[in-house]
């Protein structure tokens, strides 16, 4: 009695308990990762289902995206879809997606097969994977790889661009250095031994 006085209550906790041993993640659609590459990061957003009115302007903006389901859930890969749409139609057409099934490591409790989920994202050009954030399996690897994607998108947009205004007559061009490539025969061989650090 002593205890609940003071604000302990064994019942509440063995709720508390419960609930963070089953994650309590059920409502939680999807979750980014804060990646800081340089100056430039990926955003952490939890955005939960009832709100999904709202969720039109974090799409704005967004270069990727991480679908993420759970394996052991169907009714979560089920939702995927709508996500898809949801991005499809609030985005900008070359987001980044990538599909990810987690909770790898429940292989025993599997609900989504592999093959569906590789299945509807080649349908979808999704990229996909499966993760383990229990295990960390994938996890780095699933960003490095959304964010390779990105970065490719992005660089091809830059490049676009810059061609663009270079064959529009727009005083911008493309400028680098000049590599002069001088062959082996237009060097002498004394002029060879010089450059190199062997005394032979």
């Amino acid at each position: 009695m002593n205890q609940e006085m003071n604000g302990y209550c064994p019942e509440l906790e063995s709720k508390s308990q419960a609930e963070r041993e089953t994650n309590g993640h059920e409502k939680i659609d999807y979750v980014f990762k804060v990646v800081v590459i340089g100056d430039s990061a990926v955003g952490k957003t939890q955005i939960l289902s009832r709100y999904r009115a709202v969720t039109s302007a974090y799409y704005r903006g967004a270069l990727g995206a991480m679908l993420v389901y759970d394996i052991t859930k169907r009714q979560t890969f089920d939702h995927v879809a709508r996500w898809v749409e949801e991005l499809r139609a609030h985005a900008d057409n070359s987001i980044v997606i990538m599909l990810i099934g987690n909770k790898a490591d429940l292989v025993d409790l599997r609900a989504v097969p592999t093959e569906h989920a590789v299945e509807f994202a080649e349908e979808q050009g999704l990229f996909f994977s499966e993760t383990s954030a229990l295990s960390g399996d994938n996890v780095d690897s699933a960003f490095i790889r959304l964010l390779e994607e990105i970065y490719a998108v992005v660089g091809k947009k830059a490049l676009e661009s810059d061609v663009g205004k270079t064959n529009g007559g727009d005083s911008a061009k493309l400028t680098g250095s000049k590599i002069d490539v001088i062959s082996g025969s237009d060097l002498e061989i004394s002029e060879i031994k010089k450059l190199s650090a062997c005394s032979c």
